[in-house]
């Protein structure tokens, strides 16, 4: 008798990475993007692969403005078939949650100044979580296992929703670009709660880049240091 692949657990792993990988949306420095000429591919940071920075004392600024987060509309977009309504949602979220998080940090203004970043976010991509699959793949032998590998990889969970977007941050008054990237967030692969509605994950991916670049922008450190650690 032939053994399912349910009963070669190593086997059903490998299935799913295979399978996994090939729905993967990897993120391209956007044609449509301001700062696309100056971005250059890091091959070391999976949820940063593109980005451009230069010297810049963050703690020199106090305020800060946010520009609308715009969802992008350009040929190489990577929102595949997400509809319109669930795009303008995410992009929502993001200005809400960039706002509150930001506002942690710095003074919300709506003037350029001294001592003021301007912020621009640019939604570019995303994808929503499997319905029912994407929560049972987490308790499923096969694709348990590889959720499990993955969250400790810090790497993106099997049938699960991410987001793509670029960041960019000017000096408000220059209009000097200080940072630029292209990052791709999402959940913890283990995260069972992230995987309950299908726009769930890629506001927990939000969550973590809101967080992210608060904390980037907090310290003295090179412009892209913190983004990984999340």
């Amino acid at each position: 008798m032939k053994k399912s692949i349910h009963n070669r657990p190593w086997l059903a792993v490998a299935v799913c990475i295979a399978l996994a990988g090939c729905a993967s949306v990897k993120p391209v420095p956007y044609s449509g993007i301001a700062s696309a000429s100056y971005l250059s591919p890091d091959t070391h940071n999976s949820r940063v692969p593109y980005r451009y920075d230069t010297p810049a004392n963050w703690r020199s600024y106090t305020k800060i403005i946010l520009d609308p987060v715009t969802v992008y509309q350009g040929a190489d977009n990577q929102f595949g078939t997400m509809r319109d309504d669930d795009r303008n949602a995410l992009a929502s979220y993001m200005q809400s949650t960039f706002t509150e998080k930001l506002g942690t940090r710095f003074q919300l203004v709506n003037e350029p100044g001294p001592g003021t970043l301007q912020v621009k976010l640019t939604l570019t991509g995303a994808k929503t979580t499997t319905p029912v699959l994407g929560t049972f793949t987490k308790f499923d032998i096969g694709g348990g296992m590889y959720n499990s590998v993955q969250a400790i990889r810090g790497k993106e969970g099997m049938m699960n929703g991410s987001v793509i977007y670029s960041v960019e941050i000017y000096d408000a008054l220059s209009r000097q670009l200080l940072s630029a990237y292209i990052t791709k967030q999402y959940p913890n692969a283990m995260n069972v709660g992230a995987s309950f509605g299908a726009l769930k994950a890629a506001r927990v991916g939000i969550d973590k880049g809101a967080n992210a670049l608060v904390e980037q922008l907090s310290s003295d450190a090179t412009p892209m240091d913190g983004i990984t650690s999340h």
